[in-house]
């Protein structure tokens, strides 16, 4: 087999199948971990003959994507968070790259169009993003942080042409959830790695996100929807800097 899709999913029932459709036809499997859903992902996921579902329970985002990767079978692997949508400049390149007896790189950046509330972010730190999507097997793996993890590699990496389209969130309500989802997370993180949090960092630090966000990396370009995501930023950094000092003082 040539191309192994990898995808994590938690009921992920509104966006599934639309990344599915996108890739089922370029990939030999689609490899789906899932943890353990309570909406209808599994069953639009089965609609795909060459979906593999795989039922984990959580162990942190790292590891849960090191698990997909080890289940699948292919020369050639193309990660994909479940909101994430490979355009078809994208699926073109990739087809021309799986099908190469000899690639000139064995790892791929592939660049991004974050779509935050329907519309495409440019500036404010959310533009000209890329990251590691198409590897071989064997030439890569993700950190094994409970979040926000890294992509492990030593590899000089090439660039393909074309985007992923990634749709965000649902709406205000979806990123509101997430959000205390990822900074409860992301303290966890914090406190095992050793950093430290006061009054200072919780006042301060969402100050200078903001600032960085909206007026350093041109965010009020984006309009009202970068203002918007620079102020839950923010907010962001404030939950996780509040979060870190109650694991303290509980601990």
């Amino acid at each position: 087999m040539k191309l192994s899709v990898a995808i994590i999913t938690f009921n992920e029932e509104r966006i599934i199948e639309k990344n599915l459709n996108a890739v089922h036809d370029l990939a030999d499997e689609i490899i789906i971990v899932d943890s353990f859903s309570i909406d209808s992902t599994k069953e639009i996921c089965l609609k795909f003959p060459k979906v593999k579902f795989i039922k984990q329970k959580f162990l942190g985002f790292g590891k849960q994507k090191n698990l997909a990767i080890e289940q699948c079978q292919s020369e050639w692997i193309l990660f994909l968070d479940s909101d994430e949508i490979p355009n078809e400049e994208l699926i073109d390149s990739i087809r021309r790259i799986v099908s190469e007896p000899k690639s000139p790189f064995n790892v791929y950046d592939v660049e991004f169009n974050n779509i935050f509330l329907g519309e495409t972010l440019k500036y404010g730190g959310w533009g000209n993003i890329k990251r590691e999507r198409l590897f071989k097997k064997g030439h890569g793996k993700y950190s094994e942080d409970i979040v926000h993890e890294a992509f492990v590699t030593t590899e000089t990496k090439g660039k393909l042409q074309g985007k992923i389209n990634h749709y965000t969130y649902k709406d205000i309500y979806h990123h509101i959830e997430k959000s205390n989802k990822y900074t409860s997370m992301m303290a966890e993180k914090m406190y095992k790695n050793g950093k430290k949090s006061n009054i200072f960092k919780i006042l301060f630090k969402p100050l200078f996100q903001f600032f960085k966000s909206y007026f350093l990396r041109l965010g009020f370009l984006d309009g009202l929807v970068g203002y918007y995501a620079a102020a839950t930023a923010a907010f962001y950094t404030f939950l996780k800097y509040k979060k870190l000092h109650e694991i303290y003082k509980f601990k």
